[in-house]
């Protein structure tokens, strides 16, 4: 078989080349005009609105069912609507439950019948009605249930305007609070069929894309030479106001019902605006896990309070924390990773290689410029109730990987810190009291010892750890009506043993946690370091009797030169 091919002579090669560039010409005229001139939709979208990826919401529902009616359902189509998992009755209407839905969709993927949620209000009357009173444009509202109205366009231009709905949110209680930067709160509650003792539901709404992260300066000493701390323990909230325990008026005595979370939040609130410190320490049980069917409100009330006034915190955790009915509540790397998204967090969950979540170091630098760490502090999970019950009653313990992991940075942090041209200070914090607090032939002081230890009945060796790497003190809270710090005696009598580190509680500051042991005001523990000298100074702030309120009690200096030494008053 044969087969032939044809030659292009030089004329007909030369035409298409012609054509070819003309044809090219054209395309990019054609390109550059319209893009000039006239945007196509899908060159509105693809210059304009890429450098905001991220979901617009189109719309919003809400949902009931009962396990009474097998007709009914909670659940929409998946592919088509994002449930948020949180029970709007919090799991405590029988048989009850219902649900918010949101439809989203990312700005690329928008079509032309999609319509934007510019604003979402919660009442029973059409909000056009009051706009029109007021002389307000009437803008078209639609109903959903649950009280609910959106505000929708059509108009695509307006998901890159910052006014679009880009996140809902529920949060739960009367004292609910948004301290995430760009979100806001709906004043009225969702209109459910709820008993009056519920925790009523509220929505809340971020506009415009996430905030692009702020970058947290490190704390820093002050330029005199101070650092203050201030360890708030067992705050104990809930989810709305809770319920106060044990709650004593300015003569000592108990009355009958109050609500808890704004009595610990007006003196945490006070005390944080007259002590101005640098730090915030959270020394575990911030969260009444029984009274907290949902967390996220809880943590919000109390973080609320240091980012409004750019104070940076970090957190522990305690043994009720994470408690709470399963369905409802969030476990601990759960809370972890909520806390270290908000504003001025420090809080870490630490190697996932080492038990528990909360395992870390925050570093306070020296004044600027200097990038020399002044002030190490290390923070321990502290864990929960024994594992080994029958054996060791009571509560948990640190573990030996915990206190390898603390030798092991202690360690490696050690060849830095001897650089630093002042004396440096280890600190640490835990919520469970190690053993040692009790122990026979303890020095007392800077507060009373009320009530016995819940200290574990193992001990895994973690004071000795501290004492070996040169911490001088350890603070933590559990044991709500004790205030005092407790010094072990020297076990020889050689010049190299050292004192320390001091043990030092910091006693209960919130009103939904006991304090029944012969009466007990809340209280909040400082502990302000003097880098120039080498000291530490600790006191503890009462929410007590007037103008103690105001009041420096039990202060002690506990360091000096950079060594644990006794007590004086």
């Amino acid at each position: 078989m044969y087969c032939t091919t044809s030659r292009l002579t030089y004329y007909e090669v030369r035409t298409i080349s012609q054509l070819a560039a003309l044809l090219v010409t054209i395309l990019v005229f054609v390109f550059v005009v319209d893009t000039r001139y006239r945007l196509l939709p899908h060159s509105i979208h693809t210059a304009n609105f890429l450098h905001h990826p991220g979901l617009v919401i189109t719309d919003v529902t809400l949902t009931t069912c009962s396990t009474a009616n097998p007709f009914s359902s909670c659940d929409l189509d998946p592919e088509v609507w994002y449930r948020i998992e949180k029970d709007l009755y919090l799991g405590e209407r029988w048989l009850s439950s219902a649900y918010l839905h949101v439809r989203r969709k990312k700005e690329e993927e928008l079509s032309t019948t999609d319509k934007i949620v510019m604003d979402i209000r919660v009442g029973r009357l059409d909000p056009s009605t009051s706009e029109k009173s007021q002389g307000k444009q009437n803008d078209r509202w639609e109903s959903r249930p649950g009280g609910i109205w959106l505000l929708r366009t059509s108009k695509r231009s307006e998901s890159d305007s910052g006014g679009a709905i880009t996140a809902v949110d529920v949060l739960f209680g009367a004292d609910a609070v948004e301290p995430r930067p760009g979100w806001s709160i709906t004043q009225t509650p969702l209109l459910l069929q709820t008993a009056s003792d519920l925790h009523v539901a509220r929505l809340t709404l971020r506009h415009g894309q996430p905030r692009t992260e702020k970058k947290y300066s490190p704390p820093r000493v002050r330029k005199d030479g101070t650092f203050k701390i201030l360890q708030a323990s067992d705050l104990h909230l809930s989810t709305g106001v809770g319920a106060c325990r044990d709650a004593l008026d300015e003569h000592g005595e108990i009355h009958g019902k109050c609500e808890a979370d704004p009595r610990t939040l007006d003196f945490l609130e006070r005390i944080l605006d007259d002590e101005k410190p640098d730090l915030v320490v959270l020394g575990g049980d911030q969260v009444n896990g029984d009274t907290a069917p949902d967390v996220q409100s809880a943590i919000f009330k109390f973080t609320q309070l240091f980012i409004e006034r750019n104070i940076p915190y970090a957190a522990i955790f305690g043994n009720h924390d994470d408690e709470g009915k399963r369905h409802t509540h969030l476990s601990r790397q759960e809370q972890m990773s909520l806390m270290s998204t908000l504003p001025h967090s420090l809080s870490q969950a630490g190697p996932p290689e080492v038990d528990g979540v909360g395992n870390y170091v925050v570093e306070i630098l020296a004044p600027a410029p200097s990038q020399h760490s002044a002030i190490t502090l290390y923070l321990l999970d502290s864990h929960s109730y024994s594992p080994d019950e029958a054996k060791f009653r009571g509560y948990d313990w640190i573990r030996p990987n915990q206190i390898q992991w603390f030798r092991d940075t202690a360690r490696a942090l050690k060849a830095n810190n001897d650089k630093y041209s002042h004396i440096h200070i280890d600190m640490a914090f835990i919520h469970i009291p190690l053993p040692e607090y009790t122990t026979e032939g303890n020095v007392v002081a800077g507060g009373e010892w009320r009530e016995p230890s819940t200290a574990p009945g193992f001990n895994s060796g973690f004071y000795e750890a501290l004492k070996e790497q040169g911490v001088v003190s350890v603070g933590c809270g559990h044991d709500h009506v004790n205030d005092f710090c407790a010094l072990r005696p020297l076990s020889t009598t050689s010049e190299s043993d050292r004192l320390g580190p001091w043990m030092c509680y910091a006693g209960g500051s919130g009103f939904g946690g006991y304090a029944g042991y012969g009466g007990f005001h809340r209280r909040l523990r400082v502990w302000e370091v003097d880098t120039n000298a080498g000291r530490v100074y600790t006191w503890t702030r009462v929410q007590c009797c007037g103008d103690d309120i105001n009041k420096r009690f039990n202060e002690l200096m506990i360091v000096d030169g950079g060594r644990v030494v006794a007590a004086e008053h």
